[in-house]
């Protein structure tokens, strides 16, 4: 298990960042290398993400819900499950956003196994980091 805390600014109000990063259409495509496959219900989706870790290049494809959501204290959970193509191995993991005016946080806890697992927890923090900050800017101008 990989856990990260990042915090991040949109410069909007909360209520913006709330509806922003419920909506699965707009978020997804703000990690680098996702991609909306198809919505599969009003709080779910089918995606895929390709990654590149060192020389490796993978792909997961699997699933993205909104597992649980508080909007009185703007929090929200998007549980990630997939699995490598081709391959053994899996990337889950649930997204915890806190959002207030201007920005929020984001605490990932991830489990990586397979091919991407085997390259240490070293570069597995580094890349999911390096993800995380991309997103958080993209998050920014959706």
């Amino acid at each position: 298990m990989v856990e990260l805390d990042h915090s991040f600014a949109t410069g909007k109000p909360a209520d913006y960042n709330w509806d922003a990063v419920l909506d699965l259409e707009r978020v997804i495509p703000c990690v680098e290398g996702g991609r909306l496959i198809e919505l599969t219900g009003p709080d779910s989706a089918k995606a895929e993400i390709k990654l590149k870790m060192g020389a490796m290049s993978m792909k997961f494809k699997g699933t993205v819900e909104v597992a649980e959501r508080d909007q009185s204290a703007h929090t929200a959970t998007l549980r990630v499950k997939s699995r490598e193509e081709g391959g053994q191995g899996y990337a889950n993991a649930d997204v915890t956003f806190a959002l207030a005016d201007g920005g929020g946080t984001i605490h990932t806890a991830a489990q990586i196994t397979g091919k991407a697992a085997s390259m240490g927890e070293g570069v597995m923090v580094s890349v999911l980091d390096a993800l995380i900050k991309d997103f958080t800017e993209k998050l920014a101008a959706i």
